[in-house]
């Protein structure tokens, strides 16, 4: 089976967020299991600098972009497995300091680069010297990707045209765009309706998608329902319940050469289930960084996230204002809302023997909060399915999570399972919700025999790629399968 993956942001070469980690670990994991995979994303500033292998191709790019025509270079790097990473080059689009902004306000021309994008990786899948089965397009930026395809089927002649999967990663996030926008996509006027980009009168890059993949996928099962109702369903939950038989939930696997506890670049010591000493020194270690008092004996929570509503933050916030009288501490890693920064600066300034707040994001602090903190906390609003829960139990940092999406999928309760127990889960969301949960915690902290237990289900929970590749092999292969 050959597949092609596009996505906007690929780790290591470039990341926002948990797109990244997520496709990059999915294209490795999909090599390895003996399928011949290509990887398209655009070549960002400074990733020929980081990897040196990274050379050209023979391939060019000219391709109308509405009334013009825009030129590009394929780069290309040979990876582990078998997988070959394909890098877009057009310096305007791409050569700039943001992958999609710039202090905080979009770049005004998104919807020239990612419709330029989508081009090139149909480009890229029709002019490879193989020739794909199924393209992987993930999120808004490709979504016009299966209504390009579709066209050129229908209408190009491409009639052996790879069937497509369309991975919603986060439905808050769709690429609308005005309705001049569309002339970019250089497609007839009569695909501009409500069964393909329309969307109240604007293009949306994310609906195309929706209406013309062969597959969506999205990457919890608990959120492939909750977007088919109006609440999580971001004015798209009719269109999804329309392709609901296309729709499979699919929770997202972690990288366990990357979060380990043992061998691990970024972490001063090795721990493990049975000897957690390393997990302790790091413990002490992360206060020191973070200007916090070192006390083995006084529960760390912490929080690495984009510092916006989704995730949270504002109920994290009113939360810690009434428990950060208790004995605990706090360290969060995050930026987002210049409000928010702003206030969660003010509450360490407060109490600044208690909380500690890193604003931006630091890739070798994220582990060592991961492994030094005792709790971890994710209050999201909705959560697809949220990844930091899951370093979390491999670190051995219980997490607290709101029962949402995947961090429901992939925590269990006291009150679910006590035997299975790896977190705690509360439901309402407010602060004093959370706030109750921490005191929770706090008690648990306590109770070192039941810590013990929740540890040690936390530590040998499994979600490696191993079963999500498994997964996303047997949906390709029945959509490859299917008239």
């Amino acid at each position: 089976m050959k597949v092609l993956l596009a996505s906007s942001e690929v780790h290591p070469y470039s990341k926002t967020g948990g797109l990244a980690d997520v496709v990059g670990a999915l294209a490795k994991a999909l090599a390895k299991e003996g399928l011949q995979v290509g990887l398209a994303t655009p070549l960002y500033k400074g990733i020929l600098e980081k990897f040196p292998g990274i050379h050209p191709s023979d391939l060019r790019i000219d391709l109308p972009l509405g009334t013009r025509r825009v030129e590009g270079e394929v780069f290309q790097l040979e990876g582990e497995s078998g997988l070959t990473v394909y890098f877009i080059r057009q310096s305007d689009f791409f050569h700039r300091a943001g992958l999609y902004q710039e202090t905080g306000a979009d770049y005004p021309d998104n919807a020239e680069r990612f419709v330029f994008f989508s081009k090139c990786v149909m480009h890229l899948a029709r002019h490879l010297a193989w020739q794909p089965d199924l393209i992987h397009v993930h999120d808004w930026q490709v979504g016009l990707v299966p209504l390009l395809i579709k066209h050129a089927k229908e209408r190009a002649g491409w009639g052996t045209a790879p069937k497509t999967c369309l991975t919603i990663h986060n439905l808050a996030y769709q690429g609308v765009f005005p309705r001049s926008a569309y002339e970019l996509t250089n497609l007839p006027e009569d695909y501009f309706h409500p069964g393909g980009a329309e969307f109240y009168g604007r293009m949306n890059c994310l609906k195309a998608g929706i209406t013309c993949a062969d597959l969506i996928t999205t990457v919890s099962p608990r959120y492939a329902r909750e977007i088919l109702t109006e609440a999580f369903g971001g004015g798209l939950d009719d269109v999804l319940r329309q392709r609901q038989r296309s729709l499979v939930g699919i929770l997202n696997g972690v990288d366990y050469t990357e979060w380990k506890t043992t061998g691990n670049p970024f972490l001063n010591n090795s721990f493990a289930l049975r000897n957690l000493r390393g997990k302790e020194a790091e413990k002490l270690s992360l206060q020191l960084t973070m200007g916090l008092p070192q006390a083995s004996d006084r529960p760390l929570f912490g929080s690495i996230c984009r510092l916006v509503d989704q995730k949270g933050s504002d109920i994290l916030l009113g939360a810690l204002v009434e428990m950060l009288a208790a004995n605990m501490q706090f360290v969060l890693l995050g930026s987002g809302s210049p409000l928010l920064e702003k206030a969660f600066q003010n509450l360490a300034r407060r109490y600044p023997d208690k909380a500690a707040a890193r604003i931006g994001y630091d890739h070798p602090l994220s582990h060592r909060i991961e492994a030094g903190c005792d709790f971890y906390l994710m209050p999201s609003r909705f959560e697809p399915c949220g990844l930091n829960q899951m370093y979390s139990l491999r670190y051995g940092a219980i997490p607290i999570v709101r029962a949402t999406g995947g961090l429901d999928d992939s925590i269990t309760d006291l009150t679910e399972d006590l035997e299975q127990a790896n977190g705690i889960k509360f439901y309402e969301y407010s602060s004093r919700a959370l706030a109750k949960a921490i005191r929770k915690a706090l008690v648990l902290y306590r109770e070192l025999p039941l810590l013990r237990h929740f540890r040690k289900n936390a530590m040998s929970a499994d979600f490696s790629w191993d079963r999500t590749t498994a997964e996303y092999v047997d949906v390709y292969r029945r959509t490859l399968a299917a008239a």
